[in-house]
């Protein structure tokens, strides 16, 4: 009872905020029609996506589009960011109280816990026909004639389940009130986000007819299954690297799939092509004013590891070699182990460390200028040949040409070049590796040797070289 009692105080705070903010858009609106998304806090990626929108805003604008550009953001959405939105890039935002979402125990990702905000684009009222967005979409033209579809609208990216990163609905508060009385009773839902309630709650869907235009500019009513180039899957890209969707025009291009793999992040190219068409369209809209301080600093401060690792050398190296007369064995291995470590480390540490949504192009340059001043303490501390160490930066380099040329025949070709590639290159991995432990195991064996290499006093009289 008392649950029953909280959910009813929950629903009502929901429907009031959210008629006070459908006045607040109403005060400002602009066209009849509206392109939103919707932006929340709480997962690790979230200024990620806070760029994301803001490019996939930017996009629509510069295809000039007749519709208003609006923002469902929840209450704890950063008032920076909100303002810099409305400010910097016209859009409008409805702030929102979060929509409780019984489902988590069946999605416990973070990424999909406030997906149920996407269902405030039903109480935008005000406003004819919305086209609801995620921010994972790259328009290549303008869609306009997506506002003449029906009451609900959606692409069918899976054969049987339709995809809610792109719909078009028809404003309705009995169906928004409907679909908060669906969420309180848990309605079946299989995926426990939004994806998985809609699909359950237009269940009929999949039965509709196909969306097409009218040519006197129309709005139809019903229900409508969306051509599949309203919502180009960018996996049928790889397989082609070309689009080839005959079914309605190539407009919208979505990238489902694993998160850390979005295209607006710098190592998802050339990894996968059509994060540089994503990056292109940052370049020309958004820019990279917030990114390009930090990628300086650390530019700079690469610089100055190579620089001080050299004049350091010396003193590295006595740290690191020093005559042990007891547990020597243990000291080699640590040794060793330290070595390895530290040039694992030179390859780990600068992807973490670099902006995540700064240009590929950028953002490999600076991958390999930090790899390669990691690499460099490593080399100077343990007295390491430089081109067995760098050989992986090296080989990193050959991989990214390799998965960059424009010229291949399809995504078939591609893999196959990238698999010869990793083929050759294995064999100079190895030996690379073998030569470093070599190299480690000379030096730790003549440490007798290593103190008139240094400038350091001679090694007392009837000591063995042999160690």
């Amino acid at each position: 009872m008392w649950r029953t009692a909280a959910t009813m105080v929950a629903l009502l705070s929901m429907l009031l905020t959210a008629t006070a903010t459908a006045t607040a858009v109403e005060k400002k609106q602009q066209y009849k029609n509206a392109y939103a998304t919707m932006m929340y806090m709480g997962t690790p990626r979230d200024y990620e996506f806070y760029v994301a929108t803001r490019v996939m805003m930017r996009s629509l604008l510069r295809l000039h589009v007749k519709a208003d550009l609006l923002v469902i953001a929840s209450i704890d959405v950063p008032l920076r960011w909100v303002r810099t939105m409305e400010e910097e890039d016209g859009l409008k935002v409805v702030r929102v109280e979060n929509v409780y979402n019984p489902y988590r125990a069946n999605n416990p990702n973070d990424r999909f816990k406030l997906t149920m905000n996407k269902l405030y684009a039903w109480n935008l009222v005000d406003y004819e026909r919305v086209v609801m967005l995620d921010a994972d979409n790259l328009f290549l033209q303008n869609a306009d004639e997506l506002f003449q579809c029906g009451q609900f609208c959606a692409v069918f990216i899976n054969p049987c389940i339709f995809h809610t990163g792109l719909f078009v609905l028809q404003p309705s508060k009995e169906i928004f009130k409907d679909l908060l009385h669906e969420i309180e009773i848990e309605r079946p839902n299989s995926d426990g986000a939004d994806q998985g309630f809609l699909g359950s709650y237009f269940s009929n869907l999949l039965d509709m007819p196909m969306f097409h235009p009218p040519p006197n500019n129309t709005k139809l009513n019903g229900q409508y299954r969306l051509p599949l180039g309203y919502q180009m899957d960018a996996s049928y890209f790889y397989l082609k690297l070309r689009w080839n969707v005959p079914c309605g025009p190539n407009s919208v291009v979505t990238f489902p799939g694993a998160v850390w793999m979005k295209p607006w992040y710098w190592w998802s190219w050339p990894v996968l092509p059509l994060g540089f068409s994503w990056h292109e369209q940052r370049r020309n809209t958004l820019g990279y004013g917030a990114e390009i301080p930090m990628v300086i600093l650390e530019a700079v401060l690469y610089i100055s590891i190579i620089a001080i690792t050299r004049l350091a050398r010396p003193n590295f190296s006595k740290l690191c070699y020093r005559r042990i007369d007891k547990s020597a064995m243990v000291y080699h291995t640590g040794l060793k182990f330290l070595a390895m470590a530290s040039i694992i480390a030179a390859y780990v540490v600068p992807f973490f460390i670099i902006p995540h949504t700064i240009h590929p192009v950028v953002g490999w340059s600076l991958y390999l200028l930090g790899s390669f001043s990691l690499c460099t303490i490593a080399i100077n501390a343990f007295l390491l040949p430089t081109l067995a160490v760098v050989t992986p930066c090296l080989g990193i380099f050959g991989v990214l040409l390799v998965m960059a040329c424009p010229w291949y025949k399809d995504g078939v070709v591609r893999a196959l070049a990238v698999f010869a590639y990793a083929f050759c290159a294995s064999p100079l991995l190895w030996v690379s590796f073998t030569k470093v432990l070599g190299t480690l195991q000379v030096s730790l064996e003549r440490e007798a040797f290593l103190p008139s290499r240094l400038n350091d006093s001679p090694p007392p009289p009837g000591f063995n070289k042999i160690y």
